[in-house]
């Protein structure tokens, strides 16, 4: 689709890619701050929280990320104590990772940060804005699933 000339993701492609960067980076400063943490490291703890015993498979799958890469945070998240990973009795080639109890602790007072953080951002634009915006981005995801497109090789 073609908007006086240049097309419609030429023209969002940009900034909505700015806006993300920003956001993540933002988020990620109060998070190293006050917790210690990266941004990533906080949603993989979260996904945890949210998918007790998952495979680092299944984890990569929902980050539409790289296994080695998740495998290599999950190794960091397990050598400072937040996760443990347990022999996965239907596969023995693969473990199932979950938050400890100081990993859940950890994730809860993050979470706060995170919301509070995303909040402060997000207050100069309304509510209808905000809305829109996340009604947008949910039917981009939805379209990039069902088209298995932006997943990583390998």
């Amino acid at each position: 689709m073609f908007l006086f000339g240049v097309s419609v993701i030429e023209r969002v492609k940009p900034r909505g890619v700015h806006c993300e960067t920003r956001l993540y980076n933002a988020v990620g400063e109060k998070l190293r701050g006050e917790h210690g943490i990266v941004t990533a490291q906080f949603e993989i703890m979260r996904y945890l929280r949210d998918h007790p015993r998952s495979r680092v498979g299944e984890v990569a799958a929902a980050f539409a990320a790289g296994i080695g890469a998740i495998s290599k945070g999950v190794d960091r998240l397990e050598a400072r104590g937040w996760v443990t990973r347990l022999p996965n009795p239907a596969d023995g080639r693969s473990s199932l990772i979950s938050l400890t109890a100081s990993g859940a602790a950890l994730v809860l007072e993050a979470e706060r940060t995170f919301n509070n953080r995303l909040d402060e951002l997000l207050a100069p634009i309304g509510p209808d804005e905000v809305g829109a915006a996340r009604t947008t981005l949910a039917a981009l995801r939805r379209a990039l699933e069902h088209a298995r497109a932006g997943l990583p090789a390998g």
